[in-house]
């Protein structure tokens, strides 16, 4: 998927770093806010190791999560924190190769929707393998431990 800044991103990207992902939407009223300052949290944790870590916030709601809406919104977290956001299509992709659940869920009013979706963080390591999923409202302190055991 392409990043706010229009770079497409592989897991190619993410090799010699330990990346977490996120998938979520910037409407969000609090798992995906609070997901993202414990991972801001982690960083701070991690110290001079948080050079090694990716973090990386995937956008559930395409349609309103445009790249001037994310950027803002990861780097409000952590500057170094990269959103992906793309086309449906994209986001399929990677939702499938993910095995994650979204969905978009109207209002009762049937005028605005909210997102429904996994909330949990993937971690690998850096080969890009897969080999951790925590929950999405682990602590900081649980997170950066694990991560330290990658790094």
């Amino acid at each position: 998927m392409p990043d706010t800044t229009g770079e497409l991103y592989t897991p190619d990207n993410f090799k010699d770093y330990v990346t977490v992902v996120f998938f979520g939407f910037t409407q969000c009223p609090d798992i995906c806010p609070t997901a993202l300052a414990e991972m801001a949290q982690t960083m701070e944790l991690l110290e001079e190791k948080a050079n090694d870590v990716k973090v990386v916030f995937i956008s559930v709601d395409p349609e309103r999560d445009t790249p001037e809406v994310l950027a803002p919104y990861v780097t409000a977290f952590h500057p170094d924190f990269i959103g992906l956001t793309g086309s449906d299509e994209q986001l399929e992709q990677a939702a499938d190769s993910f095995k994650i659940h979204y969905e978009k869920v109207p209002n009762k009013a049937g005028d605005d929707y909210t997102m429904d979706h996994s909330a949990s963080f993937y971690v690998f390591d850096k080969q890009a393998k897969p080999r951790l999923l925590i929950p999405g409202d682990a602590p900081a302190e649980e997170i950066a431990s694990d991560l330290k055991e990658l790094l």
